[in-house]
């Protein structure tokens, strides 16, 4: 079966976007990863216009839905493409677009610092021995399958590229901390400092970051479980 790849490229970042069309040839069982890197195999790569062009330029490390770099808008969609296959596509066309909410490196590419960046100002990191609640393991345990991906943060309505609201994938890490904090600890209070300005005053809890999570977290029981340990837990009201 042929498909029809629409592409949204970029060459550099802040350069001029436009469109191209690739052809490929392949099985309803292949994924878009796949697909990708059967048409970069062509040298010269040429669009379905016979025009010779530069390889698409995208992300990829496991392919098996473990690292989050393969991140992309998959036909208006933010998905893996590791593990978003043909057949559960409509139609013939497939079109894919870099990640909105991050600033475009090249084609598919993404500059996802932003994300990691807001870790740093929660301080997102343990500063001394953590706990060992028996009662915690099992969040704990889903929270660090958290891809940091960044496909939350594409379909929340809270977020924007002008914002420090850095979405469920900074609430879920923080909450992997916070489980694991002993008593009331400096660190502990800016974190769940943090927690409450950056996330909670702005969530609207639309939830639609748990519709599209590619590693199926379990993200209401997360944020609950993080809302608890930050907010109400510690609070002095």
């Amino acid at each position: 079966m042929t498909y029809i790849f629409h592409i949204r490229r970029q060459e550099r970042p802040r350069s001029r976007a436009y469109w191209q069309d690739f052809s490929y040839d392949g099985q309803p069982g292949d994924s878009v990863a796949q697909a990708l890197m059967a048409i970069n195999e062509d040298s010269p790569l040429q669009d379905r216009n016979g025009q010779d062009t530069a390889p698409i330029r995208w992300q990829r490390s496991c392919l098996v839905r473990k690292c989050g770099a393969c991140a992309m808008v998959i036909n208006g969609v933010p998905s893996l493409a590791c593990s978003t296959f043909l057949s559960a596509l409509s139609g013939p066309v497939v079109t894919l677009e870099p990640l909105s909410l991050f600033p475009v490196v090249t084609d598919l590419v993404v500059d996802r610092s932003f994300l990691y960046d807001r870790l740093k100002d929660w301080q997102i990191w343990l500063d001394q021995p953590a706990a060992a609640s028996p009662w915690t393991w099992k969040n704990r345990y889903e929270s660090a399958r958290c891809l940091l991906c960044g496909c939350c943060l594409e379909v929340c309505p809270n977020a924007s590229p002008q914002s420090l609201f850095a979405g469920a994938a900074a609430a879920v890490q923080a909450y992997r901390i916070l489980s694991q904090e002993t008593g009331d600890s400096p660190h502990g209070r800016q974190l769940r400092q943090a927690y409450r300005h950056q996330y909670f005053e702005h969530c609207g809890q639309s939830m639609a970051c748990q519709e599209v999570c590619p590693a199926r977290l379990a993200v209401t029981d997360l944020l609950a479980c993080a809302n608890s340990l930050a907010l109400w837990k510690h609070s002095k009201w």
